[in-house]
């Protein structure tokens, strides 16, 4: 069986951290994804599916995101129902295993986001690219890369 969602959208409230009794952080917020249709009056409509992280992704999202912030989300669908007076509600929630910042944290500043192995944004100088190798940061210049020329290719050496 496989239960995975992906989603891309903008969270519509400021967050709020949470801590459960045993001291695991919690963090919900909602998130508005566009649908990739318009409906009968030409207007884009939108879902506001309920996302939760746990523990340090938790932290991080609180720490660092707010209303309308671009995020990605890749998780699972967890469904419940509890008793409220009496009528039985039925609950839906993504539980999100990773949250990806899809925008940087302040545009004005020149930083963009570089992707870390470990999943994560990091906002640094594009400069200087920063490698994750071995479990230490290793920095290296630009200057150096041999890849830094896209190759030539002519006509004959195309598959096509």
């Amino acid at each position: 069986m496989i239960n995975r969602v992906v989603l891309v959208g903008r969270i519509t409230k400021d967050l709020e951290l949470k801590y459960s009794q045993s001291g695991v952080a919690v963090c919900r917020f909602n998130l508005a994804v566009n649908r990739t249709f318009k409906n009968a009056n030409g207007e884009q409509e939108a879902d506001f599916p309920s996302i939760l992280t746990f523990r340090k992704t938790a932290e991080n999202v609180a720490n660092h995101l707010h209303k309308g912030s671009l995020v990605g989300i890749d998780g699972r669908i967890q469904t419940g129902s509890y008793e409220k007076d009496g009528v039985r509600v039925y609950t839906t929630e993504i539980l999100a295993d990773s949250v990806q910042f899809l925008e940087p944290r302040n545009s004005n500043t020149g930083n963009t986001p570089t992707n870390q192995s470990n999943g994560g944004q990091q906002y640094g100088n594009t400069n200087t690219p920063n490698y994750q190798q071995g479990g230490q940061n290793r920095q290296e210049t630009t200057q150096n890369d041999p890849f830094d020329t896209p190759p030539s290719y002519g006509d004959d050496s195309l598959p096509f």
